[in-house]
């Protein structure tokens, strides 16, 4: 499909006016506006590549300029499908963290104790020839799961996981589990895939858990759709502890007391059920009922109109009534939004990724009563609305795949959590003090661990500490918290300095958008040499992909590993393989449709990309459950008693890339064979055997788990409070908006939202300080008076409190400068020796820095609490509020680590450790990145059936 034709606006004259013609992208005249009133001319090539800036992988033309190559800014690419020319404030933003003159240029290795914030600039070559000789001792002896990858904001799809697989480690980490495991859990256990996708333009009613939704992940593709419903007579409801800006449009606002979520939902779920607002025929044919009488009705006659009534019964007791009164909230709202999803019939678009699901314990069981709305209402796969994310998803797989490893990593995947999603991450520092592990070589990669993780100070511990972890590689553009904890600090690409391929459920449609180093692409146009992205880019620095291959090579220098192959020109053997071969293969063999594409055009399909930045490979995408299947996944496929098909596997086969044990879909009553869903039932799983299967049975159907934040536990009279710190404002991106100093002139102030009854109460003012107690420690902030949340709840945004040590390298547009300390029994104590302030670059503007408020790492005093099933870290917090005492100072923090230690041994004592059914680590549809052979879920000291050696 040629996106010339799929440019906003409905005449060729009218799209001029907004985006230059693609047939002008090499050649684009614009006058300089500085100069005005002269008109002084400056022609451009004007070169696609994406946002890195969220989740929403928006599409970016960056203007190069032909007389010096230099980047003048970036705008909108039109022919992006997702965000369709359109940019929130971060996507232009791109231009600050290119042009930062605090940005790191030449790799560093420490000089004296780790954490000194001393480094010495060192070559590429030294430091390739140290991590790889790390990595390839630790492969060689036996210790490949002392080899670990811990990614943040990963931008690219696949990469990674390809170079860990060629090295055979179980290596890959994520932020997964202070992201989004609440949310991936909740849907995973209905259908198999861990994202919504709701088909927001074409929605009659749209329900939104939106603390963190519209104001980071698909913020801009989702809100231009949220919008287009609305003027289309869509109605808009939000749950939102906050008046967040996306509740500032909805038709009804529900601030429901915290964790309260699922019995709203669960009362919606009743009143279908029991008016029968419900779509029969979609349940009789794609919900588990059988199974659901089977386990909880043994008894009954297996007939659907049973179920139904056996249904009705068990989700009785959720009325309207019971749900006002957990949430604490009118009843009268709680009807209107029963009113509004019945209304909505099939076209029911609802959503939720962070929020309550990351907030509560339990609060994946939120997500599960949000998507049972959907169930019932038939409004899966529909039209208006909610899909799966892997319908509207699509991921380029090079064809060249590594065989799967047989190793399996108890650090990132340990015993007691055989289902969550994803690795353990926030548990990484107190596993590896519990002694059950060491770590040779960790990468952290756009990862500010320290920071962005709760117990930053026992993440410092751990990070200093060279007998648990032997070398700390910082793959990062920009100075970091952590990074002043690391042996290496390796200066890594922004947005238009690299390659990647990305691609996410924006819409109902599949694209695939290209990442590209822009001033590379000029230089090609122009014909001017270069060896690789060293010399492109600024300084030193080096784009991931060239250096994952590099640093491959140099692990097999001769090929005897068997890494090297993977890494190895098909067109040139014995030699590395170019980003160029790498993405022709990779778009001619991987992308349906795009040959076809650019050969129309007279282009190879890399050209097609380079030229256009992005490919739509399938659009309208709606009931793909109804697929059927065809002769080949029929073929050898046998039905089970519940009629799913499967295909024979063995033990020591690869990953079964149809589903679970093999699974292709299922054949129904009526002899169709369709696709299904990708949970073990094919089917949507009402019923999760799963849950109950893996010592989870009293929650194996959407139900309300009490958080441990829920009013019982809140002595309001002691000045207790919930604390929502998962939130964040729509112009900053976590450590990555450090840089852009647009952003940080838009958004620069940290304070803590505090209802005003409650502020009154206390005799609290906007602007005063208060000191605000956490199970492990205390912060002081300063509070702002606001009808903007809830009483009962203070919330505070997870953007800001950046710092660095006296001496210490950072970015001192939004650092503040702080004495930390730590006393021999386990307290520590950051605060602020000066906040942030003007300073002299080659920037002129970043003397004319106005905002003085580096905000309060308030992190640092949480303590890690894991839910038991998903291994969601459950951010809400517990805390006293008081006013500030006298000695106390804005941005303070004080933790005791050893009390976050027991605090962890508690949580950890929640969870209901594996093996489950056939002595698996881990049920075989739960995502994992780097999925090793089939062998390797089975449990150590367990046979293939589950019994002990």
């Amino acid at each position: 499909m040629n996106p010339e034709v799929n440019l906003p606006g409905a005449r060729r004259h009218e799209r001029l006016r907004n985006y230059p013609p693609v047939e002008e992208w090499d050649h684009h005249v614009e006058y300089d506006a500085k100069a005005h009133p002269r008109k002084v001319p400056h022609t451009y090539s004007l070169i696609p590549t994406i946002c890195f800036n969220c989740e929403s992988s928006c599409g970016l033309l960056a203007y190069v300029d032909h007389e010096d190559l230099s980047i003048k800014k970036f705008e909108g690419n039109p022919a992006h499908p997702g965000s369709r020319g359109r940019n929130c404030a971060k996507g232009p933003a791109t231009i600050n963290q290119v042009h930062d003159p605090e940005r790191i240029l030449h790799p560093l290795r420490r000089v004296g104790e780790r954490g000194s914030g001393r480094f010495e600039q060192v070559s590429w070559e030294e430091a390739l020839a140290d991590i790889a000789g790390r990595i390839r001792a630790a492969i060689v002896e036996g210790r490949r799961d002392e080899v670990m990858y811990h990614v943040g904001r990963p931008g690219e799809d696949g990469f990674v996981e390809r170079v860990l697989q060629a090295w055979g480690v179980d290596g890959h980490n994520s932020h997964t589990n202070v992201c989004s495991s609440g949310g991936r859990s909740g849907y995973t256990h209905w259908m198999g895939y861990d994202r919504p996708s709701p088909d927001y333009a074409n929605a009659k009613t749209i329900v939104l858990l939106s603390s963190h939704l519209e104001t980071g992940h698909y913020f801009n593709p989702h809100a231009q759709r949220i919008m287009e419903a609305k003027q289309n007579g869509a109605k808009v409801a939000v749950l939102d502890l906050r008046l967040s800006n996306t509740a500032s449009h909805a038709d009804l606002w529900i601030a429901p007391w915290p964790g309260s979520e699922a019995a709203i939902f669960l009362a919606v779920a009743a009143y279908l059920l029991r008016t029968r607002r419900i779509a029969t025929d979609f349940l009789r044919r794609w919900v588990n009922w059988e199974v659901y009488l089977e386990r909880l009705h043994p008894d009954a006659p297996r007939d659907f109109e049973v179920f139904l009534d056996r249904l009705t019964e068990d989700y009785a007791s959720y009325t309207f009534e019971f749900a006002a009164s957990v949430a604490h909230v009118p009843v009268e709202q709680v009807e209107r939004l029963a009113a509004m999803v019945a209304d909505a019939g099939t076209r029911l678009a609802t959503h939720t990724w962070r929020s309550a699901a990351a907030g509560n314990l339990g609060g994946w069981q939120i997500v599960r009563s949000l998507f049972f709305l959907n169930v019932l209402t038939g409004s899966v796969g529909t039209e208006g609305g909610t899909h799966p994310n892997g319908w509207d998803k699509f991921i380029a797989h090079f064809p060249d795949m590594p065989e799967a490893n047989d190793t399996w990593s108890e650090m990132l995947w340990p015993q007691e959590y055989p289902l969550t999603t994803n690795e353990m991450s926030i548990l990484l520092p107190h596993l590896l003090k519990d002694g059950r592990g060491h770590l040779e070589v960790y990468f952290s990669r756009v990862y500010n661990p320290l920071w962005v993780n709760p117990d930053g100070f026992t993440w410092i511990d751990v990070l200093k500490d060279e007998s648990k972890m032997g070398l700390h590689v910082a793959l990062t553009p920009t100075w970091s918290e952590s990074a002043t904890f690391a042996d290496y600090v390796l200066p890594m690409g922004h947005a238009s300095e690299r390659h990647d391929t990305m691609s996410f459920e924006t819409h109902t449609a599949k694209w695939l958008a290209f990442r590209q180093p822009v001033t590379r692409v000029a230089m090609e146009q122009r014909g001017i040499p270069y060896r690789d992205s060293r010399d492109t880019n600024p300084g030193e620095v080096w784009e991931e992909n060239e250096f994952w291959f590099e640093l491959s090579w140099q692990i097999d220098p001769d090929g005897s590993l068997g890494i090297r192959r993977y890494f190895e020109s098909q067109e040139r053997p014995g030699e590395r393989m170019t980003q160029d071969e790498y993405y022709e293969i990779l778009f001619s063999r991987s992308v349906p449709g795009l040959p076809q594409a650019a050969e129309a055009q007279g282009l190879t399909p890399l050209q097609y990309m380079r030229k256009y930045g992005v490919f739509e490979v399938a659009k309208d995408l709606y009931r793909l459950d109804e697929r059927p299947l065809t002769d080949a996944e029929l073929a050898d496929a046998v039905p089970d008693e519940h009629g799913v098909l499967r295909k024979p596997v063995t033990l020591d086969s690869q990953p079964p890339l149809v589903g679970e044990a093999g699974a292709v879909g299922v054949r129904h009553e009526d002899g169709t064979a369709t696709a299904g869903w990708l949970s073990p039932s094919r089917k949507l799983e009402l019923y999760s055997t799963t849950l109950a299967d893996w010592g989870w049975p009293e929650q194996a159907t959407p139900g309300y788990i009490e958080s441990h934040v829920s009013a019982r536990n809140i002595d309001r009279d002691a000045s207790e409070f919930v604390l929502m710190p998962n939130f964040r404002l729509p112009t900053l991106i976590h450590t990555r908006s450090g840089n852009a100093k647009y952003l940080n002139e838009i958004a620069n102030t940290h304070p803590l939202w505090f209802n005003r009854a409650d502020a009154a109460a206390m005799d609290v003012h906007t602007g005063d300080l208060v000191r605000v107690t956490t199970e492990i420690g205390h912060f002081v902030v300063r509070a702002w008076a606001t009808e903007a949340i809830r009483p009962g709840v203070v919330g505070l945004s997870h953007h800001m409190g950046r710092w660095h040590q006296d001496g210490h390298p950072g970015s001192r547009w939004v650092m503040g400068k702080v004495d930390l300390d730590r006393s021999e029994d386990g307290i520590w104590r950051l605060r602020y020796l000066e906040g942030v302030q003007p300073f002299t670059s080659e920037d002129p503007d970043s003397e004319r820095i106005y905002w003085d408020d580096p905000g309060v790492h308030q992190n640092l005093a949480f303590p890690v609490q894991p839910d038991p099933v998903s291994g969601m870290h459950c951010w809400h917090q517990k805390v006293r509020i008081e006013k500030a005492r006298p000695e106390d100072r804005y941005g303070d923090v004080e933790v005791d680590v050893n009390r976050s230690r027991e605090v962890y041994r508690r949580w950890l004592a929640m969870a209901r450790p594996g093996p489950g059914p056939g002595g698996l680590r881990r049920p075989e549809f739960l995502m994992r990145h780097v999925t090793p052979k089939r062998s390797a879920y089975v449990a150590a000291g367990r046979t293939a059936d589950g019994a002990a050696r």
